[in-house]
């Protein structure tokens, strides 16, 4: 019951120091960081070990998926324990910077915000720049509304992966479950590619992160319909969108809150882009009611904010609600 008590704090304390700094400076420790250090490190070791075919490259793959999920949940799950176990004040202080680590809700308001305030100083190239730091597109050939489009479908989909899911595994599992979580989502986007070098040796990390990712990005898409009625955005036409387009992706995951958040603005999101030169024909999300504007973007990040907050209360009723049960 006490660990549980301690461990509730520490999420609630991790959600607002996030809140309030953001990711902290590039030289503090960070576990997002050493999780990303250590994948590169065992991709190198696996590609010397297993051999350059479809199937050596695969089995590494898998190789790769298994030893940093152990890593990554079983080596903060021991150390947690055995501070509660012993010094329960140092175990919730260190199950906070955990969680607050694991979120990254205020970075992404502020990155994406960089992007809105060079648009509103008419800075394109400032703007174009900012949003090459955010996004996996090709940038140098994108117009103001491209600019702008990129971004609010970063903040959209990212309200998910950097959020939403982090929050709901700490929820059911405390910062060691939020570390197997954001372990998976590190090994997606450093190996979980379609292209020469890694469609065949992160295809594991990709399907990984597919499952890991189906039900918290729903969760998203859920809540966030909600979020749209209480900031009196058009609620019902982000259920309408998310109804129809929700499935327009690649991914199973990605659309999810991207449909949302074009309904509830009452903008048209996706549609062709290039990546490393190559033009990719993704299908529209939402409808052209409008032309998206730059405030758009703040707009977007509000609806994040807002999402957040009620997964947030989610959260503490359901560990509430275990202590009581406990």
């Amino acid at each position: 019951m006490v660990i549980m008590i301690w461990s509730a704090s520490a999420l609630l304390t991790g959600f607002f120091l996030d809140m309030l700094f953001g990711d902290p400076h590039v030289n503090f420790p960070h576990i997002v960081r050493l999780m990303g250090s250590m994948v590169a490190a065992l991709e190198k070791l696996l590609r010397r070990i297993f051999p350059s075919t479809e199937r050596g490259e695969k089995v590494g793959g898998i190789v790769l998926v298994c030893i940093t999920a152990l890593i990554c949940v079983g080596l903060p799950f021991a150390v947690l324990f055995l501070c509660y176990r012993t010094v329960p004040p140092l175990g919730y202080a260190l199950e906070s910077l955990l969680c607050y680590q694991l979120l990254a809700a205020r970075s992404l308001r502020t990155e994406s915000m960089k992007v809105y305030r060079s648009l509103m100083e008419n800075d394109t190239e400032g703007a174009r720049k900012n949003v090459s730091m955010i996004v996996g597109r090709d940038t140098l050939a994108l117009d103001v509304n491209g600019i702008t489009r990129a971004c609010v479908e970063t903040v959209a989909e990212n309200a998910s992966d950097g959020v939403i899911a982090p929050l709901l595994y700490i929820m059911l599992g405390g910062a060691a479950a939020g570390c197997l979580y954001k372990a998976v989502n590190t090994m997606d986007s450093m190996v979980g590619y379609k292209n020469e070098k890694y469609i065949h040796f992160g295809y594991a990390a990709a399907k990984t992160d597919d499952v890991f990712n189906f039900i918290p990005s729903r969760i998203c898409a859920l809540l966030m319909i909600g979020a749209a009625f209480l900031l009196r955005l058009d609620g019902k036409s982000a259920l309408r969108v998310w109804r129809r387009d929700r499935r327009k992706h690649a991914s199973p995951n990605s659309a999810q809150a991207e449909a949302v958040c074009a309904g509830a603005l009452g903008i048209r999101l996706l549609g062709p882009a290039s990546y490393s030169g190559a033009t990719v024909d993704k299908p529209y999300i939402g409808d052209d009611v409008r032309p998206i504007q730059s405030r758009d973007i703040a707009d977007a990040n509000l609806l994040m904010y807002a999402t957040s907050a009620l997964m947030l209360i989610i959260a503490a009723i359901f560990r509430a609600f275990l202590l009581g049960v406990v």
